[in-house]
Parts: C-alpha cells; sequence; structure tokens
C-alpha cells in the first residue's frame, strides 16, 4: 500500500519533470501525472482496509499512540494513518528442554535448580499460555512483540527456581512431584495476569537427579518392591494353610460323627439290605458267611 503511494508520487514527479523539457516524452507527462494520482489512489484506498486473520487481533497505532481498543479478526474499514500490528491469541507453546533442537532456544535449555537438600535437578518444561485479547493493546505498549522472551521465559524459570527450594531431591522426583507441578503453575499464573497472559498448562516433561540420588532411589524401589512380593507370598501360604487346616477339621468332624452315629443294629441293617438287592439280580451268585454271621462275602457267576 505504501509502496503504490511512493510509487505514485514518483510518476508525478517524472510527469512534471517531463513536461519542462524539451524532450520528445513531455507529450507523455499528463498519461504519468494521470497514472501516478490512480496509483496514489488505490493505495490510499487499499489502506483503508485490513483484513485480520482467525486467531489474531489487531493493535492499531497512530504516531506512536497505541489505541485502546482492538480490531477482530475479518476485514475492517480503518483511518489509512493507522499502523496495524497483528497479534496471535490462539494457544502457544513455550519449551525449555535438555535435548538440543526440542526447545524454544538452541542447545541445552533445561532449568537446573536446587532443591532443599542442596541438590541440582534439571528440569524440562513446557508452558501452554495465549494472549488475553482485551490485553494485546497493553502489551503492545508495554512489552513489545517479543513477549514470548521478555516475560514467559524468564518468569517461569525464575518461579520454578522460587519453589524448588521447599523440596528435596527426591520429592520432586516422586511423591511431591504434582504438588511441586501445582504450586508453580499458581505462582507463574499470577505473574502471568498482571502481564495480560493467560496460562493454560504447565507441564513437567522431565526431573532429571544427579545419577548417585538416582541410583539410590531405583534401589529403594526395587526393594519395595521385593518386600511388597514376599508379603503376597506370605499372606498366600497363610491362606493355603488356612485352608488346610479347615479341610483337616471338617474330616476329622466327618469321622467323629460316622464313629458316634453308626451302630451294630444299623449295620446289620444295611447288610440286609445289600443282600436283598443281590437276592433280587438276575445274575447268579455266591455268598460266603463267615462263622460269626456278621460279613457275608459275595462272588457273582462272572
Amino acid at each position: 500500500m505504501i509502496l503504490l503511494i511512493i510509487l505514485g508520487v514518483i510518476l508525478i514527479i517524472v510527469s512534471f519533470t517531463l513536461k519542462n523539457s524539451e524532450s520528445q516524452l513531455s507529450n507523455f507527462s499528463t498519461i504519468f501525472k494521470i497514472i501516478g494520482v490512480l496509483i496514489i489512489a488505490l493505495g490510499v484506498f487499499s489502506s483503508m482496509f485490513k483484513q485480520i486473520d482467525a486467531g489474531k487481533v489487531g493493535v492499531k497505532s497512530l504516531y506512536g499512540s497505541v489505541q485502546p481498543d482492538v480490531l477482530e479478526s475479518g476485514l475492517h474499514l480503518i483511518n489509512p494513518l493507522l499502523d496495524v500490528t497483528e497479534f496471535d491469541i490462539q494457544t502457544q507453546n513455550y519449551t525449555m528442554s535438555a535435548v538440543h533442537g526440542e526447545g524454544a532456544q538452541e542447545g541445552d535449555d533445561a532449568i537446573r535448580v536446587l532443591s532443599n537438600d542442596g541438590l541440582e535437578v534439571v528440569i524440562d518444561l513446557t508452558v501452554l499460555y495465549r494472549i488475553s485479547p482485551a490485553d494485546a493493546p497493553k502489551i503492545f505498549k508495554q512489552i513489545g512483540v517479543n513477549y514470548a522472551d521478555k516475560i514467559v521465559r524468564p518468569v517461569t524459570r525464575t518461579r520454578i527456581r522460587d519453589n524448588a527450594v521447599y523440596y528435596d531431591a527426591v520429592a520432586l522426583y516422586s511423591t511431591k512431584r504434582n504438588e511441586f507441578q501445582q504450586r508453580i503453575f499458581k505462582t507463574i499464573e499470577a505473574d502471568f495476569k498482571i502481564r495480560g497472559l493467560v496460562l493454560e498448562q504447565l507441564l513437567i516433561r522431565n526431573i532429571n537427579l544427579p545419577t548417585s540420588v538416582k541410583t539410590t532411589i531405583e534401589s529403594k524401589i526395587n526393594a519395595e518392591q521385593d518386600a511388597q512380593k514376599m508379603t503376597f507370598v506370605l499372606q498366600k501360604e497363610k491362606q493355603e494353610a488356612e485352608r488346610k487346616r479347615v479341610e483337616a477339621q471338617g474330616i476329622a468332624d466327618y469321622q467323629r460323627i460316622i464313629s458316634m452315629g453308626l451302630t451294630d443294629k444299623q449295620l446289620q441293617y444295611e447288610q440286609i439290605k445289600a443282600q436283598k438287592e443281590l437276592a433280587a439280580s438276575p445274575n447268579t451268585k455266591i455268598i460266603f458267611m463267615n462263622s460269626k454271621g456278621n460279613v457275608p462275602v459275595i462272588l457273582s457267576d462272572k
């Protein structure tokens, strides 16, 4: 747009120059003037319209004075003298990682903090945030467009270091990790809000401890797992022993009941019933009785 206006002005100047000259091109001075005026008009007209893409807002400034209202996404008719700076209001992320090429900064950009027990802990972190659309003019006026390096990065690193001193290294690595994450989220969220930024999520990607501490923790975890496994085995054996005791008690009770409940007359009755069934059978059989006649011996023809 500005280029069109500049080009139009150049053509008008050329037309006046040609008009005052005696060259053959002086006949074209009027044509150059008309074209120049048309180009200037086109540049002015096109600068009156500004398109804001989806997910962005436009901050207006006139001769260095920032306007308080913003341009939402869409096509707008504006003062051609206004300068419009677009701000992305979608979710953005800023990663600080020890892995080369993974973070926003080149090289090792992990956060190194000192824990409560004086050990150095290395933290990889991702910050998810966005710009509050209503606060975009304030950000442009007070911070500028480079808010990620001026606010997001230093505030996040400082608050993590400030809060890490309340925890020892082992707690950060294991039991207190979620608590630590919630704590730094609240402090960073408050700082962002003052500056017009909205903190959406704070992701602790990795916590690295010194090798000696990590080895100690892993040994402790393995010992706890072995102890839990042994407790399970002992409990299972105890249940099996209880099952066998109940089974043996049941057998003993059964035998005691049988020995107390069966009499000679009942046994004789059962023998008579069996002999009657044998007698009713169509098969040939031989029955031997002992001298006392108590227990018969039965032989079939087979």
